[in-house]
């Protein structure tokens, strides 16, 4: 009587990697933000395209990417795309249901303690490549700025509030490149320096 090999085990999915999906979904929410806090963009009617970015792709888009990350296995990467998703979501929810409501000091104290929270995931990117580390700098930096300026009444366009729109520019782009990288590189090889 022979003995039948075991079967050969299934060769394992490749999983797919949700770091591209929330980096784009930051970055766009943030540059239409970013445009509005530098005084680039003037209207008020420019709020409610943010606020459906907000809402779907900074938001959910990046919830979605986080509980990926966390399924696989990958804790910062879960922890800031479900957290700045998060952030987006309150965003929208207080622009829609208290209408003028986060100014002044509220807001400063909002966007200071998403600063904190930057800060330390800052600290975390010094060991990833160094274009998530330019993003969570900039970020960091942008939070800072703006809470700042929330806290000296500086509306859109003005002051500090201005310059962290500026910063929020180049944040949003440090994270499409990172972004932009991870979806080149693995169509074309390592093209895109990391």
């Amino acid at each position: 009587m022979t003995q039948e090999a075991p079967p050969a085990a299934a060769p394992a999915a490749a999983k797919a990697d949700p770091a591209p999906l929330g980096l784009a979904g930051f970055a766009l929410t943030t540059l239409l933000l970013s445009v509005i806090n530098s005084g680039w963009v003037k209207d008020e009617g420019a709020i409610a395209l943010v606020i459906g970015c907000a809402l779907a792709y900074g938001g959910l888009g990046q919830i979605i990417a986080g509980v990926w990350d966390f399924r696989n296995g990958n804790t910062f990467g879960g922890t800031a795309f479900s957290s700045y998703g998060g952030f987006w979501l309150s965003f929208a929810v207080f622009v829609i249901v208290f209408p003028g409501a986060a100014v002044g000091n509220e807001l400063g104290w909002y966007l200071l303690a998403w600063g904190f929270f930057t800060f330390y995931m800052w600290i975390a990117t010094l060991k990833h490549a160094w274009p998530v580390m330019v993003t969570f700098l900039l970020l960091w930096i942008t939070f800072v700025l703006l809470a700042i300026g929330a806290f000296n009444g500086s509306a859109a366009g003005d002051g500090l509030t201005a310059i962290g729109g500026y910063v929020g520019i180049l944040t949003a782009l440090a994270a499409w490149y990172a972004s932009a990288q991870n979806i080149i590189n693995e169509a074309w090889g390592n093209i895109l320096p990391h």
